[in-house]
């Protein structure tokens, strides 16, 4: 991967859509050159795929990020319960005082104070620790 390649995916970031005749006007290349490009870098697995990232008219209102903390060698287990929590929207595990972080998105106060409930009683998970967000200030996947 060189400078060119780098300059290609930050524009596919910006935009997945744009033309390959526009990436090659901005880059300097032939339009050729970037569907080699964009080709390669799919096969290579630098591009994993295209997705729809959801506007904020479709987006859940409520954010919460929750520190699991999980009894030993009850991993697995709680991440299978985890994934089946359609709010869960990513789980991470972490070094330090917690094992796991969540990212949790609901409709409302409800849905997300039901979902709190049912990760801190499941069974394996020794504590945990919600954070509800309330405002952001930088997203860069967006």
């Amino acid at each position: 991967m060189d400078e060119t390649d780098t300059a290609l995916l930050a524009l596919l970031a910006e935009n997945a859509r744009q033309p390959a005749a526009t990436l090659a006007r901005r880059l300097g290349l032939a339009r050729s050159t970037v569907q080699a490009r964009i080709e390669r870098l799919e096969r290579t697995g630098a591009i994993a795929g295209y997705t729809l990232r959801p506007g904020p008219a479709l987006a859940a209102p409520l954010r919460a990020t929750v520190l699991i903390s999980v009894e030993p060698r009850a991993g697995p287990e709680v991440l299978a319960r985890l994934r089946a929590m359609p709010e869960v929207e990513t789980v991470h595990t972490t070094t330090g005082r917690v094992d796991m972080i969540a990212t949790l998105a609901a409709p409302d106060t409800e849905t997300l104070d039901t979902a709190l409930d049912r990760i801190g009683e499941s069974r394996g998970v020794r504590g945990s620790e919600s954070l509800v967000h309330l405002s952001t200030k930088l997203d860069r996947r967006r």
